[in-house]
């Protein structure tokens, strides 16, 4: 039988050989191109008579259009050889049956192959440089009018514009993807705007850095003195810091964050003034912001202040006795009953406390007593997970904050606001430590006139991943009506997870639980049910394996549980031997061996995470399934029992998950977790970090790492500051700054 695959272009390197080839070609066909053109599989007959399969971000390139492609050969088990792309850039056809076949290619409208072939058949070679200078003679073809030569003119030299942009562009060492983000935002300014001012594409593209803009200025013949360095390190210190959670930067600290860019800290105050002068930061009580952040925090604090001032329709008493009510209320102690009843006369309610105090029974009475009453309800959280089990607790529907204020991708804003508030009387918002500033200026700001706002929260846990400290900052105002559930029941004390947890908070390592005759060698497996557990290792690169054996051997087999379905790894950042990066790639290896690996690694039963919102495919940032099919250009994953198909960029947004963040787990809870903890974390060791990890089991919770580790974090009380001025501007706003503040 025939080996129908493509064949290598002439002398080219074999798959294997890593060396970088540069091959010159006319498109062919298209095999497939994602709607968001960030991959596409393409024919391209070479111009030595052989055929080539290639594949990468390349664009919009039509069938028949000229390219030289620079890239790497690899071999494909299913599709046999194939270019994958480093650098792709259009060229401009010479020959008669090159220039036909772009005109008629569709990337003029209107034009299609029987008048590019009668444009052709009258100018020949030429044909381009009448378009280009003389498109009044583009009439002398049939069926050509003024317009249409217009047209014509206007589409050529756009793809002209493009062709010289991009080449530009690979001169300076620029990928396809990259090259193709700042054309969409250049177009055929692109050139013009790299030259004067590269650091542009820091402020204006997606996923540049200084870094990166940095390399391409030196490349233009921009010196490290030169003004719009300067300027355009500044900018990064400040955009980059949102990363940290900071809202905004003291002028101080940018001058020390630019300093390790090389540059002269005393260039900054100027550099910081221009910017403020183009609008592109902003200036305001010692700080520089963001404009988006800075709007956002002084949105919040007017609309919190306006809030917490507002009067509010009592519910009557005599709802309490409704039976329901009655009963649900009849379960709770003091404070689980006063938080509930404050939400009857205040506008805004804060209920914090940790595992085992009740917040979740309190929030049950509260959802009965306000419908009761009459009110429309509304339930949300920040992640779909948390959503999910916020739902399952109360019996009663709960959305992310996104879905609840209705997200519009193509404008990039909530469609929920003043303007079109949301249809409640009460909305309450669970894992509300995980509120940044911006999110929450969004929610409240979507509140209707009367309608009462309840925060429920672990004041405890980790900040948000995003900017901002909100919980924080209204538990520090005694004008906030805030209600701290401390009592644990006698229940939830019994798990040796809780008062592990509480042991953390007042500064001692946790006491792990007796150890038990299932975790001895031939014991029939015991469910969990509270248990904590410590693997002591010093040694990271130890300790990673011992973390992997517990994960695929010893807890399965102790406590008859799935090593993927059921345990979860958390670990406080992504590098390193205990990092997530490395522990995902071993867990991979111990749990889902010997499958062949398709894009980003990914194989059939691989644990999977969902990166961030998602709102085509109704999966959220924190979302955990599994792979179910990998096919040529996408991935089906199973997520909550439902079939999700990634295809193009969306699959970036995926990562393994056998290991994450502790930060990534934030509203979330898992059966089993394992937590791997090392000397090396030092920076990121804190009360809050462990605590947030151990109180995400609920069964099961083991320690795999440095006992000094532990020690590091349970002493280390706070977290690092964020710089921000949220909690002053409430206090401005309330009673004219006559506002009270906690501690």
């Amino acid at each position: 039988m025939a080996d129908d695959r493509p064949t290598l272009p002439l002398g080219a390197p074999r798959p294997g050989d890593g060396a970088s080839v540069t091959v010159r070609g006319v498109v062919k066909g298209i095999v497939y191109r994602a709607d968001d053109l960030s991959f596409t599989v393409l024919r391209l007959t070479v111009v030595d008579g052989s055929e080539a399969t290639v594949v990468g971000p390349l664009g919009d390139v039509a069938v028949g259009e000229p390219v030289r492609v620079t890239g790497r050969y690899e071999e494909s088990k299913s599709h046999g050889p194939q270019l994958r792309a480093q650098a792709v850039v259009p060229e401009l056809p010479t020959t008669a049956d090159g220039i036909e076949r772009l005109l008629g290619s569709g990337f003029v409208d209107n034009v299609g192959p029987a008048i590019a072939k009668r444009i052709v058949g009258a100018f020949g070679t030429s044909t381009l440089d009448v378009i280009a200078d003389h498109p009044e003679r583009l009439r002398e073809v049939e069926g050509i009018g003024k317009s249409r030569a217009a047209q014509i003119q206007e589409a050529f030299r756009a793809r002209r514009a493009e062709v010289e942009s991009k080449a530009f562009m690979q001169s300076l060492e620029m990928g396809p993807a990259l090259a193709r983000r700042v054309w969409e935002r250049f177009g055929a300014d692109t050139a013009k705007v790299i030259r004067d001012n590269p650091y542009r594409l820091a402020e204006e593209v997606n996923g540049v850095g200084f870094l990166t803009a940095d390399k391409i200025a030196r490349s233009v013949g921009i010196g490290e003195g030169d003004p719009r360095r300067i300027a355009g390190a500044t900018l990064y210190a400040v955009l980059d810091s949102k990363d940290e959670g900071h809202t905004a930067l003291p002028p101080e600290e940018i001058a020390l964050r630019v300093e390790a860019l090389r540059v002269d800290p005393a260039l900054v105050p100027r550099a910081i003034e221009e910017l403020a002068a183009r609008k592109t930061l902003v200036c305001d009580r010692g700080r520089v912001y963001p404009p988006p952040l800075y709007e956002a925090e002084v949105r919040l604090a007017r609309d919190l202040a306006r809030l917490v001032k507002r009067a509010v329709i009592a519910v009557p008493v005599r709802v309490l006795a409704v039976p329901l009510v009655a009963q649900a209320l009849g379960a709770l102690n003091a404070k689980q009953r006063e938080a509930v009843e404050a939400t009857m006369r205040e506008p805004l309610v804060v209920l914090t406390g940790g595992p085992g105090t009740g917040k979740t029974t309190a929030v049950r009475a509260l959802v009965a007593l306000h419908r009761a009453a009459g009110h429309a309800v509304l339930l949300a959280a920040p992640t779909g997970r948390a959503a999910k089990r916020l739902s399952e607790a109360t019996q009663h529907p709960a959305g992310t904050i996104h879905r609840l204020l209705e997200w519009i991708p193509r404008l990039g804003r909530f469609a929920r606001n003043e303007g079109s508030p949301l249809d409640a009387d009460v909305v309450l918002v669970d894992e509300a430590s995980m509120l940044d500033v911006q999110l929450a200026a969004s929610l409240v700001r979507a509140l209707r006139g009367g309608a009462r706002l309840v925060f429920v929260g672990d004041a405890d846990q980790l900040p948000p991943v995003g900017p901002g400290t909100v919980l924080a900052d209204l538990l520090a105002i005694a004008d906030v009506r805030a209600i701290r559930l401390t009592e644990v029941f006698r229940q939830a004390s019994a798990s040796a997870i809780i008062r592990g947890a509480y042991d953390i908070l007042r500064g001692a390592a946790p006491t792990p639980s007796t150890p038990r005759a299932v975790l001895r060698e031939g014991a029939a497996p015991v469910p969990p049910s509270g248990e904590l557990y410590f693997v002591k290792c010093d040694d990271a690169e130890q300790a990673a394996k011992l973390l992997v054996a517990t994960v695929a051997q010893r807890v399965p087999r102790s406590f008859g549980v799935h090593p993927i379905r059921d345990v979860q790894v958390l670990v406080p950042t992504h590098r390193g031997p205990l990092g997530a990066q490395a522990l995902n790639e071993a867990l991979q290896a111990a749990l889902n061996p010997g499958v062949a690996r398709g894009r980003k690694g990914f194989s059939v039963g691989d644990k999977v995470m969902q990166l961030k919102n998602d709102y085509d495919l109704d999966v959220w940032n924190g979302d955990v399934g599994v792979v179910a099919r990998i096919e040529p250009e996408a991935i089906a994953v199973v997520i909550d029992g439902r079939e999700v198909i990634y295809k193009g960029a969306a699959i970036d947004h995926l990562s393994l998950a056998y290991a994450a963040t502790v930060h990534k787990s934030q509203g979330s809870e898992y059966d089993v977790v394992v937590i791997g903890l090392h000397t090396s974390h030092f920076v990121l060791l804190n009360r809050a970090l462990l605590y947030t990890a151990v109180t995400r089991a609920r069964r099961l919770a083991v320690l795999v790492g440095s006992e000094r580790a532990v020690r590091l974090a349970v002493d280390t009380a706070r977290t690092i500051e964020r710089h921000g001025a949220l909690r002053q501007r409430l206090r401005e706003e309330l009673l004219g700054g006559g506002a009270r503040e906690n501690g």
